[in-house]
Order: structure tokens, then C-alpha cells, then sequence
């Protein structure tokens, strides 16, 4: 079988630096599997390696997120068209969302797709906004992306290009009504943290919507600046995600492998 690691001469700076990207993404995975975040051994996360963003690191076919290690992250070529024939092939819906969303968007660096609880529930509402009623909501603002337009799982370049389309400038979170969340980063850091803060943004508004009382929404001034002061918010999500290497160095650290 094809080893998960790339068999390329590559200089040791870029050896170093796809290291630490393993490091990273491999932390994510364990955090959201202890987070109840994982399905089955279903969803997937990807970093791109290179500049252009075509060839990049995923999670290997059907493995449980509490059991992803750094070494044992795919490393694909999105330009590669016989991906699929390899022994060690992903999941064909990975491979088809994360190959052509890379190609296409060189800036998202990070992609991360997740059935996570209270995402997944307001993405089957009919009206799935998320209302800005809370500072982590207020992060979001202006920034979703939600596509109505389901027809059964991503099988094809066309169904991920479509996508693609959608996260347009300023959007970070794409929205898959009757499915799920997908959110990118310009770093496994920025896409970790955006990810977590979705998640409990919707929880929010989905516990709001349980009680039935009416929604104290936030006017738009106010997300607005409560987005912008976010955004301005630099190193939050590096020392998030350091936070939580730390609690898995201690804990377990075979993660690292």
C-alpha cells in the first residue's frame, strides 16, 4: 500500500513546515472527536501544502477522528485524476469537495466539514440564518454562505464547484442546508477556531428558539462592529489551538505521530 506521506525530496524547510501542518490539523481531529463533533468515521478536514493549494493534506478513508495521527494524513494532488484508483484512496465525497475547493480557492488554506449538532439543525430550518443575538454569532455576520441547493452527496467536480462559487470574498462559512457546515481558514488555527465559534453560535440560537420566546436580535451597527472587533482580534485562534495542544501533549500525545 501507498504510504500516507509523500515520497518527494522535499528541502527540509518544507518538510519542517508540512510537519507542524500535520501537527495541527492531526490536533483539530482529536479535539472535535472529544468535542462529540465526529460522525461515525464520516467528514473530513483539509491544508493545503503548497502555494496554489492544489496539493494537500486529508484525513484517510473512514478512520475516527480520535484516531487521527500527523503521519497517517493523506497528502493528494488535486490535479491528479486517478486519486480515486489509489489503495489508499479517500473518501470519494472528500475527495471531490476538497480537491476542487482548493483549486479553486487558493486562500482557503484550511477546509474543514463537519455534521456537527447545532450547525446541522440550523442548517434544516427554513429560514437558517444565523441572527446576530450573541457576541460569537455577531462574529459571523455577513460572513455566511448558505446553499439551498441540495441533491444528495458530492460525487462530482460539478456539485463542488458550485460550491465553490458560494464563498465568495469575505464568506468563511458555507452553510449546506439538509447536511452540514463547512468553514476555511487561511490557517488550520483560523479554520479550527472558526469552526468551534460556529458551533456554539448555533447552539445558542438553537436553545433561543427552544424556549419560544422572541429573539433580542442585534442591530446591524452593532454585529457589524462586534465582526469587525473579531476579525481585529490577532493570535486569538493560534493560541486557541496551542491551548488545546497543550491539554493533548499531556493527555494523549500519540497524536503527534
Amino acid at each position: 500500500m501507498r504510504s500516507s506521506v509523500s515520497s518527494l525530496a522535499l528541502p527540509g524547510d518544507e518538510l519542517t513546515a508540512q510537519r507542524e501542518l500535520r501537527v495541527d490539523l492531526a490536533a483539530a481531529f482529536r479535539w472535535f472527536a472529544r468535542l462529540d463533533m465526529a460522525e461515525a468515521v464520516a467528514n473530513h478536514f483539509s491544508v493545503a501544502v503548497n502555494a496554489e493549494g492544489t496539493r494537500f493534506l486529508i484525513n484517510p478513508c473512514r478512520r475516527h477522528f480520535s484516531r487521527i495521527t500527523a503521519s497517517s494524513l493523506l497528502l493528494l494532488d488535486a490535479e491528479d485524476q486517478t486519486t480515486l484508483q489509489r489503495p489508499d484512496a479517500p473518501d470519494p465525497t472528500a475527495w471531490y469537495l476538497h480537491a476542487r475547493l482548493h483549486a479553486h480557492l487558493p486562500h482557503a488554506r484550511c477546509i474543514l466539514h463537519l455534521h456537527s449538532k447545532y450547525a446541522t439543525a440550523l442548517a434544516c430550518l427554513k429560514d437558517p440564518t444565523l441572527y446576530p443575538i450573541h457576541m460569537n454569532a455577531a462574529r459571523f455576520f455577513g460572513r455566511v454562505a448558505v446553499d439551498t441547493a441540495y441533491a444528495g452527496m458530492a460525487l462530482s467536480n460539478e456539485e463542488a464547484d458550485r460550491q465553490a462559487a458560494m464563498l465568495t470574498e469575505g464568506k468563511s462559512v458555507l452553510l449546506m442546508a439538509n447536511h452540514g457546515v463547512l468553514v476555511i481558514g487561511a490557517s488550520v488555527a483560523e479554520a479550527f477556531d472558526e469552526l468551534f465559534y460556529f458551533e456554539r453560535a448555533a447552539q445558542t440560537l438553537i436553545t433561543c428558539y427552544s424556549t419560544g420566546q422572541p429573539l433580542r436580535i442585534l442591530s446591524d451597527s452593532v454585529a457589524q462592529a462586534t465582526r469587525r472587533q473579531w476579525l481585529e482580534y490577532n493570535g486569538f485562534a493560534r493560541d486557541h489551538l496551542n491551548a488545546v495542544k497543550e491539554i493533548l501533549d499531556a493527555e494523549e500525545p500519540d497524536y503527534r505521530r
